[in-house]
C-alpha cells in the first residue's frame, strides 16, 4: 500500500532528473548535445532536458551491445548467475519504487497510486519472473533412431532492439527488456519521447544490480531520429515493438529493408466488451466496464471502449454506468486519492477531443463528459466521456482513440454482438459477461482476439501470454511464450557410432 503520509509534491521539487541516455554502462549526453524538454501533463511544468539521440548514438548503443554480446560478458555467465542478478534487478526497483512512481506519474500524468501499486511492482514482477524462469526452461531431445541424437535447443538472438509506447512507459520497458536479457541477449531500449524518464532510470538500476555494462542500452529520442536508425539497423537481430498500428505497419518495413531482422509488434485495439441479459451480476459489470475504459485515462490499447449491451437491458445497465462516473472525474495525479488523472500531453487531448466532436457530428448521444477540464492548472485533462447510440461504422467505434471515451452499442441477438465484436481491424482483447458457461465457451471461441475476458475485465497476471490477431500485432509478451521471441531455434543432428 501508498505511505499515506507522502507528500507527493514536496517530493517532485526536490527531485534529481537525469536526462543524459544510458550507452554501455555510461550516463552520456547525445553526441550532437541535441536535446528536447521534457514537461509534465500535470500542469505543463518542465522537468527535464533529455538528450535528444541521433544515428549516430544508435550507432554507438547497437555497437556496446554487439560487443556485450560478442564476448559473452552476460549469456556467457551461468543460468543461475543471470537469474541472481535479474532478481537484484528485481528488488532494486522496489527499493527505488517511490522514485519511479514519482517519475512516472511527472512524466505521463497518471494518478499516483496507479504508479505505486500497478506499474512499478508489475514492471519488478516481470523482471523477477523471467529471472527465475532462467535455470528452470529446458531444451528437447529428438526421438530419433538410436544411432543418433536430435538436440533442439534455444539460443539468444542477439542485439535486440525495443522501442516502447509513452502509456505503461516502465512496465513495457520490461515486457520487453525482462525476457529478452533472460534469453541472454544484449538490448538497446527506445523509449518514447513522450514519458523517458523510468526508462533512463533502468539502466542504472541494471548496472547496480550487477548487469554487465553494454548489455542494457537506453538512447530517448524521437521515431525519426532514433526509432527509425535502430529498426533500420543492420546489427540489430530483432525489434520488438509496442505501440500504434501505423508505426508498426512502417516497423515491419523497416525489418525487411534492412537485414530481415524478426520484428514483433504489439499494436492497437478497439476491443469489444459484451454485456449478455443472462449476466448474474449487472453491478458488477457496470463497475469492471467503467472502470476499465477509464483506468490510466483511457490510454490502454487494450481499454474496453466498445461497449456492447444486450437491447433488453440497455436502460438499466447504463444508468448503472453513469452511477460511477463521479468516482472517475479528473484530479491531481499527485494525490493519492485520485482515480484519473492527465492526458499524456496537449496534443494528445487535442487529438481526444476531435474524436469526441466527430462523435457528436455523426450523431452519436453524449451521455456525459466530453470536454476539457482542470483547466485553471495548466494541464491536460477531459472528463470521463460517455455516448450512447453509436453504430459500429462511426469514427468514434471504429478508430482507437486512446482516451477516457466509452462508445455503446446495442445488440439484439448472440449472433449480432459476435458480428459487431469482429468488424474491427483489431484483435487484441474483448470480453463476455453472461452465466450461461456454454455461451461463454462458444462466443470466447469466435471472439477474433489474443485474449477474451469473461464475467471480468482486464484480469490476468505475468503468466498468460498478451498480444492480438489481426492489425492488433504479432507476437506475445508475458509468460513463457516471450522467450520464443527473442531466441532462434537451433537443431544439432548428432551421428552415434
Amino acid at each position: 500500500m501508498a505511505d499515506t503520509t507522502t507528500d507527493w509534491h514536496a517530493r517532485a521539487k526536490t527531485l534529481k532528473i537525469d536526462g543524459r541516455a544510458f550507452i554501455g554502462g555510461v550516463r552520456m549526453p547525445a553526441a550532437g548535445g541535441q536535446t528536447f524538454e521534457c514537461f509534465s501533463p500535470i500542469d505543463n511544468r518542465k522537468l527535464a532536458d533529455v538528450a535528444s539521440c541521433q544515428e549516430i548514438d544508435v550507432n554507438l548503443a547497437v555497437a556496446c551491445a554487439r560487443t556485450a554480446f560478442n564476448d559473452r560478458r552476460w549469456a556467457g555467465l551461468s543460468p543461475r548467475e543471470r537469474k541472481q542478478a535479474m532478481i537484484r534487478f528485481a528488488d532494486l526497483l522496489i527499493t527505488n519504487r517511490e522514485e519511479l512512481a514519482l517519475l512516472e506519474t511527472l512524466d505521463m500524468g497518471k494518478p499516483i497510486s496507479a504508479s505505486l501499486s500497478v506499474d512499478v511492482n508489475s514492471a519488478a514482477n516481470s523482471l523477477r519472473w523471467f529471472g527465475e524462469a532462467i535455470d528452470k526452461v529446458y531444451d528437447e531431445i529428438a526421438p530419433t533412431a538410436d544411432n543418433t541424437l536430435g538436440m533442439i535447443t534455444r539460443e539468444p538472438m542477439g542485439v535486440v532492439g525495443a522501442i516502447v509506447p509513452w502509456n505503461y512507459p516502465i512496465l513495457m520497458a520490461c515486457w520487453k527488456i525482462a525476457p529478452a536479457l533472460a534469453s541472454g541477449n544484449s538490448v538497446v531500449l527506445k523509449p518514447s519521447e513522450k514519458s523517458p524518464l523510468t526508462a533512463l532510470r533502468l539502466g542504472d538500476l541494471a548496472l547496480e544490480a550487477g548487469i554487465p555494462a553494454g548489455v542494457l542500452n537506453i538512447i530517448p529520442g524521437f521515431g525519426e531520429q532514433a526509432g527509425t536508425p535502430l529498426a533500420m539497423h543492420m546489427d540489430v537481430d530483432c525489434i520488438a515493438f509496442t505501440g500504434s498500428t501505423g508505426v508498426g505497419k512502417k516497423i515491419q518495413i523497416m525489418a525487411g529493408q534492412s537485414n530481415l531482422k524478426r520484428a514483433w509488434c504489439e499494436l492497437g485495439g478497439k476491443s469489444p466488451n459484451i454485456v449478455f441479459a443472462d449476466c448474474k451480476d449487472l453491478d458488477k459489470a457496470a463497475a469492471a466496464s467503467i472502470g476499465s475504459i477509464f483506468y490510466n485515462q483511457g490510454e490502454s490499447c487494450n481499454a474496453p471502449s466498445r461497449l456492447l449491451v444486450e437491447r433488453a437491458i440497455k436502460d438499466a445497465f447504463v444508468k448503472k454506468l453513469l452511477a460511477h462516473l463521479p468516482d472517475y472525474q479528473p484530479g491531481d495525479p499527485l494525490d493519492e486519492k485520485t482515480t484519473m488523472g492527465a492526458i499524456v500531453d496537449c496534443g494528445q487531448m487535442e487529438n481526444v477531443l476531435k474524436y469526441i466532436a466527430s462523435g457528436k457530428a455523426q450523431g452519436a448521444k453524449l451521455l456525459a463528459g466530453g470536454a476539457q477540464v482542470r483547466t485553471e492548472t495548466g494541464g491536460f485533462y477531459i472528463s470521463p466521456t460517455v455516448f450512447d447510440a453509436v453504430t459500429n461504422d462511426m469514427t468514434i467505434a471504429a478508430e482507437e482513440i486512446f482516451g477516457p471515451v466509452l462508445s455503446i452499442i446495442a445488440f439484439d441477438s448472440e449472433e449480432e454482438a459476435i458480428k459487431i465484436a469482429n468488424d474491427t481491424p483489431y484483435g487484441l482483447a474483448a470480453a463476455i459477461w453472461t452465466q450461461d458457461i456454454s455461451r461463454a465457451h462458444l462466443v470466447a471461441q469466435r471472439l477474433r482476439a489474443g485474449t477474451v475476458h469473461v464475467n471480468s475485465y482486464d484480469e490476468d497476471d505475468i503468466t498468460v501470454p498478451f498480444g492480438g490477431y489481426k492489425q492488433s500485432g504479432n507476437g506475445r509478451d508475458k509468460s513463457l511464450h516471450a522467450l520464443e521471441k527473442y531466441t532462434e531455434l537451433k537443431t544439432t543432428w548428432i551421428r552415434l557410432k
